[in-house]
């Protein structure tokens, strides 16, 4: 017998439709992925070189629970350098990933029934995560025209004596949207009313962000830092994805809950992880920028492409590796077969296993008008995957 947490958890879509996409590809069958988060860059070099170092010098122990002071240090610097913000080491943990960061977060500063108001279209672990905190997620669907960005009045709206978190994605995962520091001056207004409320800014995207430089929502307001949850890592602007290693910087009684139960759970990252992204923070950028500017090109190629499609519609995105095209049109169409496409996931799966192309459906993040493209892939491969795409799109019949 599982737990009834066990059984209340949903399977991360993503996930189940990336190890489908394999399943078939190991079977012969000809599949492009557009479905998995993760650059198809290699790591830096000299990312790489530090690791190897740090192993042929002997660290292959375990570290401090909240992660080497160096590592703290560095990433301290870096938040003062990139985002203004000061924080001490103290204020820092170092966790298995910005996807553990968040979930600790959340255990350390949710009770049971208190609610999180989490933007749709959402990341898909957002609102399990809130759940296995035994707290009440609160989706406040947000609108195509806004580039689906939350907004002042909505946030006040869903805020009730029982809110303890907003969570923010910016840039955003599964949409690409970016806030700008007005909009988030606006947001951070409204939490100011809230002391009680924290707001946990996930920032993974920070790296990949095309026309205009990040923003976090305490640089906008810095009356907002007592009360924000900082997430970042080294996944996505470094090609880290299996290193991880990710952190929360923010007050320091929250930062010591998580340390309690970081300790008890995992215990710090890799030692070897940790001295590899204390050497990312401290060297050049460049090669971020670089990969940076090739996923611009990928972006503005496949916005372009799904406008060209009869039915779709897709904003230009600022951020991240994705896009999240309006698809509405073609739910509740047929398959040539007969089959009724009734949701984005009959679609998603209508795609892939008739056109060889893995998409990821709205349904998964609250959002069953669009799907999600990663466009984190080869440009040859995009291009095919978007003429698939189409043809998959245009043989569905009204």
């Amino acid at each position: 017998m599982v737990s009834k947490r066990a059984n209340g958890l949903a399977a991360s879509e993503t996930l189940k439709i990336t190890a489908l996409a394999k399943e078939m590809k190991r079977a012969g069958k000809s599949v492009i992925s557009l479905s998995a988060g993760e650059p198809d860059f290699k790591t830096p070099d000299y990312i790489c070189d530090a690791a190897v170092k740090a192993i042929r010098d002997g660290h292959h122990g375990y570290t401090m629970n909240t992660g080497t002071p160096e590592l703290r240090e560095a990433i301290a610097a870096k938040l003062k350098r990139d985002n203004e913000l000061v924080y001490t080491p103290e204020q820092i943990i170092v966790s298995n990933g910005a996807k553990q960061s968040v979930g600790f977060t959340l255990l350390a500063t949710v009770d049971k029934g208190d609610e999180v108001i989490i933007p749709a279209p959402y990341w898909v672990s957002y609102p399990e995560m809130v759940k296995l905190a035994e707290g009440t997620p609160v989706v406040v669907k947000t609108a195509f025209e806004h580039q689906y960005k939350l907004t002042p009045e909505q946030l006040e709206a869903a805020i009730t004596p029982k809110t303890k978190v907003l969570i923010l994605c910016s840039p955003s995962n599964p949409t690409g949207s970016c806030y700008s520091k007005e909009e988030l001056k606006a947001l951070a207004a409204v939490l100011l009313k809230h002391p009680q409320i924290y707001v946990i800014s996930d920032e993974i995207y920070e790296y990949i962000v095309f026309d205009d430089k990040h923003v976090s929502i305490g640089q906008a307001e810095p009356a907002i830092i007592p009360q924000l949850l900082l997430i970042n890592g080294f996944s996505k602007g470094f090609a880290m994805t299996g290193w991880r290693l990710g952190y929360l910087a923010g007050p320091l009684d929250v930062v010591k809950a998580v340390s309690k139960i970081q300790s008890q759970e995992t215990s710090a990252p890799s030692t070897i992880s940790q001295m590899a992204g204390e050497v990312a923070y401290k060297e050049s950028l460049d090669a971020v920028w670089a990969m940076r500017d090739s996923f611009k090109e990928r972006r503005d190629f496949v916005v372009a492409a799904l406008n060209e499609i009869p039915g779709v519609n897709c904003f230009n995105p600022g951020g991240a590796f994705y896009v999240f095209p309006e698809i509405s049109t073609y739910l509740g169409s047929k398959t040539p077969s007969g089959q009724v496409i009734a949701t984005s996931t009959d679609l998603v799966m209508y795609l892939l296993e008739n056109y060889g192309i893995a998409t990821v459906p709205g349904d998964a993040f609250g959002e069953p008008g669009g799907i999600r493209l990663s466009y984190a892939i080869a440009m040859n491969d995009l291009k095919d995957a978007v003429v698939r795409l189409r043809e998959g799109l245009l043989s569905l019949q009204n």
